[in-house]
């Protein structure tokens, strides 16, 4: 059995199956998720999902050197493309984050690092029965969207964080009954 939003697409069984709430430190896959968290916003994960592949490919699967230094014809090239949400703030802020986390590693701090820092490096195992009981924010959400946005990062509101924190497994909130828990 699985989370009931894990329906749809093969996408969408398959990010739930191998990569939701499954504990990750790599800093390429935090960008990705953090771009693709921020790209969701107003739109349906199945969306993104779907989408995904063209975000690796325009995005240089998420280099983050590479994206931070998209230069403005490039980022309009972008907005251009079908195969991403052609949103100018959204891409501008993928920019924007690609060079906030290369800042980070100029003065030696991981981003993963620094978000799994939050929990002491241990991620939370929420144990809910239903889907229903997950909240879209919590304290913690609000309080690293709070730092985040002091850093110069964009789109990383408390709701977008929360679901972030689910898509790199700091927060673990697959349903009791799931079996990928």
């Amino acid at each position: 059995m699985r989370c009931e939003w894990a329906t749809g697409s093969q996408g969408m069984i398959d990010y739930h199956d191998n990569e939701w709430c499954k504990p990750s430190h790599d800093e390429n896959y935090f960008f990705e998720m953090l771009t693709l968290e921020g790209a969701q916003a107003g739109l349906s994960w199945s969306t993104i999902i779907n989408k995904r592949q063209g975000y690796q490919e325009l995005f240089d699967n998420f280099d983050i050197d590479k994206v931070a230094e998209l230069d403005d014809d490039k980022i309009a090239e972008l907005l251009t493309n079908p195969s991403i949400v052609r949103n100018k703030l959204k891409v501008n802020s993928t920019v924007n984050n690609a060079q906030q986390i290369k800042k980070m590693h100029a003065n030696g701090e991981k981003f993963s690092d620094y978000i799994w820092n939050f929990v002491d490096n241990k991620p939370i195992m929420n144990h809910w029965n239903s889907m229903n009981e997950l909240p879209a924010e919590t304290e913690l959400s609000q309080k690293i969207s709070k730092d985040l946005k002091k850093r110069g990062f964009r789109f990383v509101g408390p709701t977008i964080i929360y679901s972030f924190l689910q898509a790199v497994g700091v927060v673990n909130d697959h349903v009791e009954n799931c079996d990928y828990k």
